[in-house]
């Protein structure tokens, strides 16, 4: 077995995205969107039962680990996949788990 003092600085951000990701409220919310699609916060609302309080708050965790990224536009606020740092996360999981077996 091996002891790690500290988490590698290639994993920072992977917990964070696997939090964010263990709740069935937020993977509700990342499956509303199609791919390349943006969408606001109404557009989100309009697709659960949540509150809109709830999807904001879901949104901020999704946005702060980095799973979705976002665009103010006027008033709106647009939000998108950030397919590239979900995509990272995951892939350095695999080959984590694939150099140990």
């Amino acid at each position: 077995m091996n002891l790690i003092a500290d988490i590698p600085v290639d994993f920072k951000n992977t917990a964070a995205i696997f939090i964010a990701l263990g709740d069935e409220h937020r993977q509700r919310i990342l499956l509303t969107f199609e791919k390349g699609e943006k969408l606001n916060i109404l557009q989100i609302v309009s697709t659960t039962t949540l509150s809109r309080t709830a999807v904001t708050h879901h949104l901020k965790v999704l946005h702060q680990s980095g799973v979705l990224d976002s665009e103010k536009v006027g008033k709106e606020v647009y939000f998108w996949i950030n397919t590239e740092a979900v995509a990272d996360a995951l892939q350095r999981v695999l080959s984590y788990i694939k150099n140990e077996t």
